[in-house]
């Protein structure tokens, strides 16, 4: 659901969001902005399902394992 909200900007703002931004864009030019801020990233969450997932979880490892084999055979 969205909210509406009245903020107040000063006059130069104001006028740069609308040459730049453009009138119908300018809520979720703010919005993308501030989100970042007021919101908790996902992130923590999408790892977390990631790694329930057994099948995936065994095919990083085994990459991660043939990797490291790769990075051991080079010349320092």
């Amino acid at each position: 659901m969205q909210k509406k909200l009245t903020i107040t900007v000063d006059e130069r703002v104001y006028d740069g969001l609308h040459s730049i931004i453009g009138r119908r864009k300018i809520s979720q030019f703010i919005e993308s902005l501030v989100r970042p801020h007021v919101i908790k990233s996902s992130l923590e969450a999408a790892y977390r399902e990631m790694a329930l997932n057994e099948a995936r979880e065994t095919e990083a490892l085994e990459w991660a394992d043939a990797t490291m084999g790769d990075v051991a055979d080079e010349t320092r």
